[in-house]
């Protein structure tokens, strides 16, 4: 399962997360790891766009988490990894930098929870991809994955 922050004008569009840039930059992640994106769960912390595209607030987030919530208990994840700082304060009830949340295992409702970048801070600092490769290696490494050959 994998946890962003909330919906972008594509999502809101379409009504399904991550379809735009930072969508196919998550299904290259996802791809990597050896996985297809039917084969996760994708969620926001926030179930609607807050104006101008801005950081969810605290009532927001509140607001939203028993839908967060229901969905983690439904899907039973094994592993959710957290999509930058807002999903990783949210989902973990935590406000740390994501520096001091990265690299080690947390736990949600029975999941375990890695935190690493949103792929639209990627697509802004392309110069993190390789430490964002080593968080979904650690969750890869995790859950027995392999990934696959590159041509």
């Amino acid at each position: 399962m994998f946890v962003g922050e909330g919906p972008g004008a594509d999502e809101d569009a379409s009504g399904l997360p991550f379809v735009g840039k930072a969508g196919q930059l998550l299904n290259n992640m996802i791809a990597a790891m050896g996985l297809k994106r039917e084969e996760v769960y994708i969620a926001n912390i926030v179930k609607c766009r807050p104006p101008g595209n801005r950081t969810p607030e605290f009532i927001e987030a509140t607001t939203c988490s028993q839908f967060l919530v229901r969905q983690i208990d439904i899907v039973h994840p094994e592993v959710i990894v957290a999509l930058g700082a807002t999903a990783a304060t949210y989902l973990l009830g935590v406000k740390q930098s994501l520096a001091s949340l990265r690299g080690q295992w947390h736990s949600v409702r029975g999941a375990k929870v890695a935190v690493t970048y949103h792929p639209a801070f990627l697509l802004r600092d392309p110069r993190q991809k390789a430490e964002a490769w080593k968080d979904l290696q650690r969750v890869m490494a995790e859950m027995h994955l392999v990934a696959p050959k590159r041509p």
